[in-house]
């Protein structure tokens, strides 16, 4: 009685088995786990309420190459640096979350073609006339956030031209001493500071972008090279079909 109990409890596992492996060779489709950050706007922005739900160029950018070309993939959205350690452990496929191409980098990940060139901007009050080159801000204070590329190029201008730095802990702060006329002026990543422009900051932008980095998409180093491949071509296609420009236009705007 015992046997045939067992010998029915292993067919149905058995066919059950069959079953889901029959469904997945018939699929015969890989599903790529991207990982991504939490918030970087606007690269990455939260929904403003509170569900995990994400937009941002670097949401639409991967959701326009994946339909370009065919693929399909799962956001892990986990925190730029819960993304990198999930990347190396073999736990997810991909990395995109604004991450910097860089020489040190490039030993560990493989990275797409640079799909976001960023770089620091100066920006001024919205209504403010006088301020057009770094030569008018002599004499005058200057904002910026510390840690960033912005702050380490002003510190560059800064005997050239004649000004004070102020540093501040995060952007809305310093963008409000702008506004106020405390600081003549501030300087932040173009990406960073168009988005807030277009979403009413107050500031516009008076100079082209500087001192830069690129982002990319990233993989380990000699794995998933199929999925980097299809990346950069449809990377290539949208940018051809002026779908690429369409996005960023959407999220940074320079007055």
């Amino acid at each position: 009685m015992f046997k045939r109990v067992f010998g029915i409890i292993l067919a149905v596992v058995m066919c059950l088995s069959f079953v889901s492996c029959g469904g997945e060779k018939k699929s015969g489709e890989k599903v790529y786990k991207i990982a991504t950050d939490t918030a970087f706007p606007p690269f990455e922005i939260p929904d403003v309420n509170g569900s995990d739900k994400l937009t941002g160029i670097d949401i639409d950018v991967l959701a326009a190459i994946a339909e370009d070309q065919g693929f399909k993939y799962e956001l892990d959205v986990l925190g730029f640096d819960a993304a990198v350690v999930a990347l190396e452990s073999n736990q997810a496929d991909a990395v995109m979350a604004g991450m910097s191409i860089t020489d040190k980098r490039k030993q560990t990940y493989d990275f797409s073609a640079p799909y976001y060139d960023s770089g620091v901007v100066m920006a001024i009050a919205a209504n403010n006339d006088t301020i057009k080159e770094y030569k008018d801000l002599a004499g005058k204070k200057v904002a910026a956030k510390r840690g960033t590329e912005g702050a380490d190029f002003a510190e560059k201008l800064k005997e050239q031209y004649g000004f004070d730095i102020t540093l501040f802990d995060d952007s809305p702060t310093m963008y409000m001493d702008v506004t106020s006329g405390n600081s003549a002026a501030c300087f932040e990543d173009y990406p960073v500071m168009g988005y807030g422009i277009s979403q009413g900051n107050g500031l516009k932008m008076v100079t082209d972008m500087e001192q830069g980095s690129s982002y990319g998409f990233a993989v380990m180093k000699g794995k998933n090279a199929e999925l980097l491949e299809m990346f950069d071509k449809g990377l290539e296609n949208i940018k051809a079909s002026g779908k690429y420009q369409e996005i960023l236009d959407k999220y940074i705007s320079r007055n």
